[in-house]
């Protein structure tokens, strides 16, 4: 059983016009899970037209799952107070974060705090056994957001949040947490480099090349977190083999090694070879291929648990599709 976690509020967080990271990424992927036949409830937006060229994969439906806002006490698990009050104050001002690179207005503060919560109510969902894994279609994304301050699109860290609630209200020992996007999770980073609980594990493409510069192979965490942070970067032009090769020879082995008890992914599908803002070449097949991979490792000493956030993907249709074979691979 796989749940979807999403809103149609998601779509409230107004970014502008031109922006890339804007509303209609939550409407293409309503609209692909609903052509691919996978949930059956009507669609929230019916207006929202285009060809995906997606048929019914006749497969178990999802079972949907409503989103809970998250407590300004459940952001203060990464964000200290302070941060928190400056994000809900810019929003406020529909002011601009993040030196320009991150716009919100006055709806983004509570559509933020849902988006976290929404990734905490899919890990409930999994922990209690409702589902045995789910995916969290929300925004804005999270991974670029650190502790003290939000960026790259990202108001506040989704999926540590969501790794802090797991070990206060489960009390897990072990989580490991996977970034495909293809610009470095450099917010999940500074949340837990410091910390062996959480194994952190990013693929993304090289920080000379690529936003927001970080990433380093030698960036492998502080203190007691050193060895837990694992930076595997790929230089323009990698593909789907180059990704393969690198996921069977090191991010598999190195979950195998820690035994997650939950797997979190930040699955953004910005390194598909049709988007705009890099330059690696992966296929919607190769999205399913790790995702495949992942569930396997995470059989072997999570049961199978394992929540999905949706992080970056800009160019639309290639987002979708995208969604559609990581959700595939879920099942």
């Amino acid at each position: 059983m796989v749940g979807f976690c999403s809103s149609p509020r998601f779509v409230e967080h107004d970014t502008g016009a031109h922006h890339p990271e804007r509303p209609d990424r939550i409407r293409v992927i309503h609209k692909a899970v609903r052509d691919a036949g996978l949930i059956s409830s009507p669609n929230p937006f019916p207006d929202f037209k285009l060809d995906l060229g997606l048929s019914p994969l006749g497969l178990p439906p999802l079972i949907e799952i409503e989103p809970i806002p998250a407590t300004e006490s459940q952001i203060e698990l990464v964000h200290p107070h302070a941060v928190i009050d400056r994000v809900k104050h810019h929003c406020e001002l529909n002011g601009v974060l993040d030196q320009g690179d991150t716009p919100c207005e006055r709806r983004s503060f509570n559509t933020a705090l849902l988006a976290a919560g929404a990734a905490i109510t899919a890990c409930d969902a999994v922990m209690r056994g409702d589902v045995k894994r789910a995916f969290v279609a929300a925004r804005p994304p999270g991974h670029h957001a650190e502790p003290d301050r939000p960026m790259g699109f990202c108001l506040f860290s989704n999926i540590a949040i969501a790794a802090r609630h797991l070990q206060k209200q489960y009390g897990l020992k072990r989580i490991a947490i996977v970034d495909f996007d293809v610009h470095h999770g450099n917010g999940t980073q500074a949340a837990v480099d410091d910390d062996p609980s959480v194994l952190f594990i990013s693929l993304h493409q090289h920080p000379s090349t690529c936003y927001p510069g970080s990433g380093h192979e030698w960036e492998t965490g502080i203190g007691p977190g050193r060895g837990y942070t694992i930076n595997l970067p790929f230089y323009p032009g990698a593909d789907d083999h180059d990704y393969m090769k690198v996921f069977e020879s090191r991010v598999v082995p190195e979950l195998e090694e820690y035994k997650p008890e939950m797997l979190l992914i930040s699955a953004g599908f910005d390194a598909h070879r049709d988007d705009p803002l890099a330059q690696v070449e992966l296929s919607e097949t190769c999205f399913e291929w790790m995702t495949r991979m992942l569930v396997e490792v995470s059989e072997q000493s999570a049961g199978g648990k394992i929540v999905s956030l949706l992080e970056g993907g800009y160019n639309l249709r290639a987002l979708g599709r995208s969604v559609i074979r990581h959700l595939v691979g879920l099942m």
